[in-house]
């Protein structure tokens, strides 16, 4: 009887969100027109992007820096790009936390390091995004708007990356399994591959000669400062797997397979998701 009323009080309540923070058409047919990777999810994922999105503008709190003016178009498109690494997976990964902050452009961070020999050192740099362990999802409006496909690069989708990888702790670019979810996929078959992609390209980038950075990092797939720890490493192929998944598919095929195991998406529609992928 107390499931059924629990039930009972989960469904009004979605309902409710999903009628107080509706998308208009038009709306959401101007978002989608922003976020041309989107394009291979058919009409019934759409439609179901379309409610996770209003259900996340139900639960987040949206607030903007220096003066940018909050927007519906603003909110809507980065909840929209919030939500699709969490399509198949579910809004559960991003509770615990409700603020999502909106600067015009790049912002500065200043923390607190400690260089091998107990120095502490105050830092700070210009960044794009920002993720908060318990805390906020800092964002520029600016980068947040790059999103014509030309490279592998959101900026969004990044930071959402390291929000579910810290569902367990901090971010270490090994994110939570379920077994409802994820089976037969487990701690150790991620560390498999994983890791060991992680250590190849680190060794990728080591071993680039200085008067080819410049080029190396203007044709990388994968941006550089993927090789910066692990959970850049996650977030930066999340970013990949959604937005360049074909190109992702072809030069990484056993890491593409597996995000997009995790994720439980294949954008590339290689058919990893039915066994029809050869491994």
């Amino acid at each position: 009887m107390l499931s059924k009323l629990t039930h009972w009080i989960g469904t009004r309540r979605r309902e409710r969100a999903l009628r107080t923070h509706a998308i208009s058409d038009a709306l959401w047919q101007t978002t989608l027109a922003g976020l041309p990777f989107l394009a291979w999810l058919d009409a019934s994922d759409q439609a179901r992007l379309r409610d996770m999105t209003s259900l996340f503008l139900a639960q987040k709190e949206f607030s903007t820096a220096h003066e940018l003016e909050l927007t519906d178009e603003i909110s809507v498109a980065i909840a929209t790009q919030a939500c699709l690494p969490v399509l198949n997976l579910g809004l559960d990964l991003y509770r615990g936390w409700v603020g999502v902050i909106v600067y015009p452009g790049e912002f500065v961070i200043r923390k607190t390091v400690e260089d091998e020999d107990g120095i502490v050192h105050e830092v700070e740099h210009d960044a794009s995004g920002e993720a908060w362990e318990g805390g906020p999802v800092v964002l520029s409006w600016e980068d947040a708007q790059m999103t014509d496909g030309s490279d592998a690069y959101n900026v969004v989708i990044h930071e959402f990356a390291h929000k579910i990888d810290m569902v367990t702790g901090a971010a270490d670019g090994h994110p939570p399994l379920f077994r409802r979810l994820h089976a037969p996929l487990d701690s150790a078959a991620w560390a498999d591959v994983f890791d060991h992609a992680y250590d190849q390209f680190c060794a990728k980038v080591d071993a680039i000669p200085d008067r080819r950075w410049a080029r190396f990092e203007r044709e990388s797939l994968i941006d550089p400062y993927a090789a910066d720890h692990p959970s850049e490493f996650f977030a930066v192929c999340s970013e990949a797997l959604f937005v360049k998944p074909r190109e992702f598919e072809a030069e990484y095929p056993q890491l593409y397979r597996l995000l997009a195991r995790y994720y439980r998406q294949d954008p590339a529609q290689t058919g990893v998701l039915h066994g029809n992928s050869a491994d």
